[in-house]
């Protein structure tokens, strides 16, 4: 079909997730979305995975952009925060978000060519390689995990996780328990912030 390609199946599926979720996502729902047969569709992909796959290294060129745009003079513990910050912000943008592009398959190069920027910086002022590696994974670890737990609660409502039930079933006799719930049940931007901070505790002063 003239004028489908892969630019306009990545914007569908992107406005697609966030009507129906990563269950809803599939092929054949975006091909009723394009106005199209689903063999239109595997042209261009193979299956929902090559689709995920499209999708999540969209993510990936935008976050690799953002971080190349830093100012060169940052530490390492400022660059790994700033890195955080926006990771979640573009998982956050999508219904499912970090269920749906963490652990995909890049299909552009160009976001691991461009890696070698920071890695590159950082080295020159005598952080070892593993070292920034280990931390970059780590920071994206604490990432997904967390926004993938952010978006479960959001996205099935107060009813779900409310603290008032959860209090009832703990009951009285156990304050501390409920205290340490009023506290994981904090707002996300708190407790990201918080816990952020102590990933970043470890990291090293620059040389």
């Amino acid at each position: 079909m003239a004028g489908l390609t892969k630019r306009v199946i990545v914007d569908a599926a992107f406005d697609l997730l966030d009507e129906v979720g990563i269950d809803g996502l599939t092929v054949r729902a975006l091909a009723t979305r394009l106005d199209v047969k689903a063999p239109a569709l595997y042209w261009h992909l193979s299956s929902k995975q090559e689709l995920l796959d499209l999708m999540g290294t969209e993510i990936a060129l935008r976050v690799t952009a953002d971080l190349l745009a830093l100012p060169e003079h940052l530490t390492f513990g400022e660059v790994l925060r700033r890195y955080a910050i926006d990771l979640r912000g573009h998982y956050l943008r999508h219904r499912d978000g970090a269920r749906t592009f963490s652990g995909t398959r890049l299909v552009d190069p160009t976001p691991l060519r461009d890696q070698e920027i920071w890695p590159t910086r950082l080295l020159a002022r005598g952080i070892p390689l593993d070292r920034i590696v280990d931390m970059f994974d780590l920071v994206n670890a604490f990432v997904t995990g967390f926004v993938i737990e952010e978006q479960e609660r959001s996205q099935s409502g107060s009813e779900r996780y409310s603290i008032a039930a959860r209090d009832r079933a703990i009951g009285p006799d156990h304050p501390l328990a409920i205290e340490l719930g009023r506290l994981i049940f904090r707002p996300a931007d708190q407790r990201f912030a918080g816990q952020l901070d102590i990933i970043l505790q470890s990291v090293d002063a620059d040389p």
